[in-house]
């Protein structure tokens, strides 16, 4: 039975694209039509704009035709997290203090896959701000995983990761600011890439923590994050962060970059907490490596029981920072019930943002009060060095680090109430963001229950070349992504 247009990679889509066996605007009316079946139950949109993706669709039909096209992504349906700027479409960041805003302008990414041809469809949900590992955060709604309806796809990037999985885009777009792009691609069983910090520009993205924030490609396959990544990488004169480097041809290297790799097991990941049937997914990964040549040997990241307490420190210290915008005078909700600008200020932040973002302020706001920065926010940038100089270390012996990227598979909506508990969802993924270094899940198995389960490669800083190299190795073979769920 051939496989639906809905599901198939973007590198197929691609292929038949050029070679004109299927049209974008064709390709774009089935996904259109999948998500009008299966919306309902997933619940990944925030907002869509049917009418839009058609004429967009329309548009790369005729430079096809023109002889014009803009390559590989010419004309494909791309989902984006609804915390990435699109001129004149909704930009809410899944809060009620952003829920009648509409974006002025593009973000860089946006403008790149414009650029590429690509048809933008749809704001997708997320945790509010970006702020959780779930997705019921959402001021909105919850987002369900389309391999269990009664469990969380993970997030922040819920929306994105659960959109693929469902069929209801063909590639999106993530955040990751301690694994939310990772870690639902982990739960949804398709591949998730956080770059390094700098290589794509963070222009347009609603800031939650600036130091970690980073955008980054979610696909079915490795080969298609990597044709996505080629697309938005690159340097940004409105992005302070954004590093001069030069891009390479990603998916030109997967072929050119075939091991085998010195695969380094960091000890402090594979411990209490951590899922048997997770570990036995990701041991067989191990195995693979292996079974190809690849030297595998034991590493130790030693500060790694001090990432957690280091993240939640800087990341709810920049947003405090960040979100102190959102006053209700400029832009954003503004309450009817002040009596005064205090007032206003205090009651249109009650009103605007939800528990986890308030719990996060309130916290950050505090390791940056007078007394307090220097024994917690200065400390925890000290801790923070030291976490990527673990890193840099083990690199000095291995080309890659493999992990699992999270320690149990999907949970069940609303189970897990204690934030600490959701907090250590994102224990394997969260010193990859405080290094700043490039990480991708990969797709490696399902449950006894039929759960998706994902391994973690951690590349060198700016070496998404081989990273990506190493992960194909194994998911050109194994392609547990190409999987489909029955919805």
């Amino acid at each position: 039975m051939p496989v639906p247009l809905h599901f198939q990679t973007l590198a197929e889509l691609a292929d038949r694209l050029a070679k004109r066996e299927i049209s974008s605007l064709e390709l774009t009316r089935a996904v259109i039509s999948r998500t009008e079946a299966v919306e309902k139950s997933v619940r990944a949109f925030n907002s869509r704009d049917a009418a839009d993706a058609l004429a967009q669709a329309e548009a790369s039909d005729a430079r096809r035709a023109a002889g014009q096209s803009r390559g590989p992504l010419d004309g494909i349906p791309v989902g984006l997290k609804d915390v990435i700027a699109v001129k004149d479409q909704p930009l809410t960041a899944s809060s009620r203090m952003l829920a009648n805003f509409v974006s002025p302008y593009d973000g860089t990414v946006t403008t790149r896959l414009r650029r590429a041809g690509a048809v933008l469809w749809g704001r997708l949900n997320c945790d509010e701000f970006a702020m959780g590992s779930s997705t019921e955060n959402s001021a909105f709604h919850p987002t369900s995983n389309p391999w269990d309806l009664t469990c969380v796809p993970g997030g922040s990037s819920g929306g994105s990761s659960a959109a693929l999985a469902a069929g209801e885009a063909i590639a999106t777009l993530g955040s990751d600011t301690g694994g939310s792009i990772r870690q639902p691609a982990a739960l949804c069983g398709v591949v998730g890439l956080k770059p390094t910090y700098g290589l794509v520009s963070r222009f347009g993205l609603v800031a939650y923590a600036s130091s970690l924030d980073q955008i980054g490609p979610m696909t079915r396959t490795v080969e298609d994050a990597a044709i996505l990544l080629g697309a938005i990488a690159g340097h940004d004169e409105r992005d302070s962060t954004s590093l001069r480097v030069e891009i390479p041809d990603y998916r030109a290297e997967l072929a050119g970059r075939r091991g085998p790799w010195r695969i380094g097991i960091p000890r402090e990941y594979f411990g209490a907490g951590l899922d048997p049937e997770v570990a036995a997914a990701v041991e067989r990964a191990v195995e693979y490596y292996r079974g190809l040549g690849c030297e595998v040997r034991p590493v130790s990241l030693p500060h790694t029981e001090h990432c957690l307490d280091t993240y939640y420190i800087i990341a709810t210290a920049e947003a405090s920072s960040n979100l102190a915008r959102y006053d209700g005078v400029r832009y954003g909700h503004r309450s009817t019930k002040a009596k005064d600008i205090v007032d206003l200020y205090f009651q249109s932040r009650a009103e605007g943002f939800g528990a986890e973002v308030k719990r996060r302020i309130i916290l950050g706001t505090y390791v940056l009060s007078s007394g307090y920065y220097d024994a917690f926010y200065l400390r925890a940038q000290k801790v923070r060095t030291l976490i990527r100089r673990d890193f840099l270390d083990a690199f000095r012996g291995v080309d890659v680090l493999l992990t699992p990227t999270s320690p149990i598979p999907a949970f069940k909506l609303g189970e897990k109430t204690d934030p600490l508990a959701m907090y250590l969802c994102d224990i394997y993924t969260i010193g990859v963001n405080l290094a700043g270094l490039p990480a991708i899940s990969v797709p490696c198995g399902f449950t006894g229950t039929g759960l998706p389960i994902g391994f973690q490669l951690i590349g060198r800083p700016l070496d998404e070349s081989g990273l990506l190299a190493a992960a194909h190795a194994y998911d050109r073979v194994h392609a547990w992504g190409r999987k489909t769920p029955s919805l």
